[in-house]
């Protein structure tokens, strides 16, 4: 069960990593000690390998998540010259006024009315 759980919070790291969710992949690697801990219980049966697959997971998916950032980060450059382009495009254009709004008062009556009783 702990390997389990382990592998998820490895795969939620992997993808926060490609997506560049720093705070996401801490949190997941925190929640994977736990569970490989978890994991390591089994070890009292001689049962190693729940915690060998945990950290396998863990070092994997965070290899194949930094790869990934990696490649996409290697397709900025042109994301950031369209960004320039189109900054530069828009402070080219004229600015855009609007018209301000025409003064509003409360029609003159002459008199205030008296408080009749």
């Amino acid at each position: 069960m702990g390997a389990v759980l382990a592998g998820l919070c490895a795969l939620v790291a992997a993808v926060a990593i490609i997506r560049g969710a720093g705070g996401l992949a801490g949190g997941a690697v925190g929640v994977w000690i736990p569970a490989a801990v978890l994991s390591l219980v089994a070890s009292f049966a001689n049962q190693w390998t729940p915690l060998f697959v945990s950290v396998a997971l863990l070092v994997g998916l965070l290899v194949i998540g930094v790869v990934v950032r990696g490649i996409v980060n290697a397709g900025e450059p042109s994301r950031a010259a369209a960004r320039e382009r189109k900054a530069a495009a828009i402070a080219a254009a004229p600015p855009v006024t609007t018209p301000a709004p025409a003064a509003t008062s409360s029609p003159a009556t002459g008199s205030i009315p008296a408080l009749a009783r």
